[in-house]
């Protein structure tokens, strides 16, 4: 049995289905900016959007250690305003990111068995931790949204990193801040590459969560557990077998 539960978020425990592709998304965000002064067609936005992502991402250090670079976009907002001189701050752009975030998303929902998952942890002693490749401008309204957030040891995001799974500096990060022993850990995910492989090459034992939107699994499964059916509650009988013999 484990002490420390390293978890990834979405499509782990937060099912969701977001569309950054469709038109009226960049409609309703070039009406926003073009309201606040900085004028954009719905096609120029999103060149220039996806310009300034591509020039942040550029922006942070490469080396051996940072293999999957990741920015902060709220920059990326924030220059949409400068391009257009209209005066704006990060607060601004954090605003405009999370009304980006919304016009893309059809839904947001918790999978079944999350709160039987950390109630099962806490009552073996454990610590849970979130290990997220995502934005801390989106991720963190939503995970306290679904009430979540608190279930939480400590939340990192890659955002803040600047650097995201499968990079080992990631993981290394999480060991160290918390002195973490590797051999008393397990990862949890739904990504075959940057959950089970990322955390294979850190040192840890993982389990494998297959679910709706996880990629197609191309080479060699690492995990120690696998649950095909994505179902929380299987996941809960491979981490925890005493608590089923109990229920039984």
């Amino acid at each position: 049995m484990y002490t420390n539960y390293i978890f990834d978020l979405y499509g782990t425990l937060v099912d969701i289905n977001t569309n950054e592709g469709k038109y009226s998304l960049w409609k309703n965000m070039a009406l926003l900016y073009s309201m606040s002064g900085a004028v954009y067609t719905p096609s120029e936005l999103k060149k220039r959007y996806y310009q300034y992502l591509r020039e942040e991402i550029d922006k942070i250090p490469h080396d051996r250690y940072t293999t999957h670079p990741e920015p902060q976009i709220e920059y990326v907002f924030l220059r949409l305003f400068k391009e257009k001189e209209v005066e704006s701050n990060l607060e601004k752009a954090a605003i405009m990111g999370r009304t980006f975030r919304v016009l893309s998303m059809k839904y947001i929902r918790l999978y079944d068995g999350v709160h039987e998952l950390f109630d099962a942890i806490r009552t073996h002693g454990g610590k849970a931790y979130l290990l997220s490749n995502a934005q801390r401008i989106f991720t963190e309204p939503e995970i306290r949204m679904l009430g979540i957030y608190d279930k939480f040891d400590d939340v990192l995001i890659s955002s803040d990193m600047g650097c995201a799974k499968p990079d080992i500096m990631f993981y290394q990060h999480i060991l160290k801040k918390h002195q973490l022993k590797p051999e008393e850990s397990i990862m949890i995910g739904n990504d075959y590459k940057t959950d089970i492989e990322g955390s294979y090459q850190a040192g840890l034992d993982s389990l494998y969560l297959h679910t709706n939107i996880s990629p197609e699994i191309k080479g060699k499964l690492l995990s120690k557990y696998t649950v095909m059916s994505g179902s929380l509650f299987e996941a809960i009988e491979a981490l925890f077998p005493d608590t089923v013999s109990k229920q039984k």
